[in-house]
């Protein structure tokens, strides 16, 4: 029997009761909808296919085949190595094999071009974590950051809801394919400043973008040249995910920098998480990497709310020091997502469905503003009722991600099977079907 407790008179804090935490969009609401009805193919065959998380389950296989053939660094019963030590407060640097591990993996994926220093790694229990912390070290409350559009919904609470900072979007638009350039980040720096707000920095998702496409060099150095103008910081949240291009055509930050002879790079600080590459959002594992000093001092001293076991790293620092498993979980990786993506952006193009070209990621946008009864957010957010409710797929609208123009959705592919995948498409092209018909 439930214990009932009588409504509080007792009050709690701002940040307690703001509604900066984002949890009212519908980005949010749609994982309401599926939780409560989620699709099985035995058990409940109309129930609502989640698509709307970016998560990377083509390759669960390749870290189950590793763990099996490599028990020993998740072994740790009584009189294994290392045991006490790891079993032991750890300080905020977190350990050191692990840290050199992470240095040599992310100088792996970008192809050797780029070269990362283990001691200005800094361990966090994943993106979302180090986000939040850079948010704390380079804004304070009431100070702005600019991120272009479409954004990660989440980033209205990771970057906003406990740290007081504000978001100014940098509106991009569909005619070139949203890409970011220095009109459009002039645009939204004047914009925060007609709000009196002191903007601090911008914030890139690169490669693999909201758009599910990697950012081109040319670009990358338009918005390092614009922080530098500006004189505010540029944080590069760097995800490998490559469906359709390989490291060799990865530019990060870290490259662009390299080739300046790290000209302005104390402004620069890379997020970088195991959560896409790895499909290992459960694991909880981030890294800042800046190339500012006090930066890194301030964040390993802040590290300490977000700390990864002791465990975990022990075993992902055994896991990423086999070059011959990290090079075909890459190779095999990339050639899967790229199975996924080619079915995805052909099953769209049979419903008759517009789709922006992308090489990255783990999801796509498609584009249905054929449908919309008026160009207006209220009726993409009609539409997207009726495609959770009555299609029964949780598909994220691009008013929840801040895109300007009414009708992109975000679609994820590579959190499925691809069985499920097909059903999904199955559904889309008869919903297709009867709008025509009517």
């Amino acid at each position: 029997m439930a214990i009932e407790i009588e409504k509080p008179s007792v009050g709690l804090s701002k940040v307690a009761v703001s509604e900066t935490h984002g949890e009212d969009s519908p980005y949010f609401g749609g994982w309401k909808t599926y939780d409560s009805n989620p699709y099985d193919k035995s058990n409940n065959p109309w129930g609502v296919i989640q698509m709307g998380l970016a998560e990377n389950q083509v390759s669960f296989d390749l870290l189950e085949k590793y763990l099996e053939e490599h028990s020993e660094p998740s072994s740790w019963g009584k009189g294994a190595p290392g045991f006490r030590e790891n079993a032991l407060f750890q300080d905020y640097h977190g350990l050191k094999s692990f840290r050199q591990a992470m240095a040599n993996f992310m100088e792996q994926i970008r192809g050797g071009r780029a070269k990362f220093d283990p001691d200005r790694i800094v361990l966090t229990a994943g993106a979302t974590a180090a986000n939040e912390l850079l948010t704390f070290i380079l804004a304070d409350p009431g100070d702005a950051l600019l991120v272009p559009t479409p954004y990660y919904p989440g980033f209205d609470r990771d970057l906003r809801w406990r740290t007081g900072v504000k978001i100014v979007p940098i509106h991009c638009d569909s005619s070139n394919n949203f890409q970011v350039t220095p009109e459009v980040m002039e645009a939204a720096y004047r914009c925060g400043a007609s709000m009196n707000l002191n903007v601090r920095g911008i914030l890139i998702t690169n490669p693999s973008n909201p758009l599910g496409a990697k950012i081109q060099r040319s670009v990358l150095e338009q918005i390092l040249d614009f922080a530098t103008n500006k004189n505010i910081h540029l944080v590069s949240d760097e995800i490998y995910s490559g469906s359709t291009f390989s490291s060799s055509e990865f530019i990060s930050i870290a490259e662009v920098l390299e080739t300046r002879g790290y000209k302005d790079s104390e402004r620069v600080h890379i997020v970088y998480s195991l959560s896409k590459d790895l499909g290992l959002p459960g694991f909880r594992v981030g890294t800042i990497y800046s190339y500012n000093d006090n930066v890194v001092t301030t964040a390993r001293r802040m590290s300490r709310f977000t700390l990864i076991s002791s465990q975990t790293q022990h075993l992902l620092a055994c896991m990423l020091s086999n070059r011959e498993f990290t090079e075909n979980y890459l190779k095999t990786n990339r050639e899967r997502l790229t199975i996924r993506y080619d079915m995805i952006v052909k099953g769209l193009k049979n419903a008759r469905i517009e789709c922006l070209k992308g090489n990255a990621g783990l999801f796509c946008w498609m584009n249905l503003s054929p449908l919309l009864k008026q160009p207006t957010r209220e009726s993409e957010l009609a539409l997207w009722n009726i495609i959770l409710n009555e299609v029964r797929l949780n598909i994220s609208p691009g008013s929840s991600c801040h895109c300007s123009e009414p009708g992109w959705f975000r679609v994820c592919f590579a959190n499925m099977s691809e069985q499920t995948l097909q059903v999904a498409l199955e559904r889309i092209h008869k919903f297709m079907e009867q709008r025509r018909r009517n």
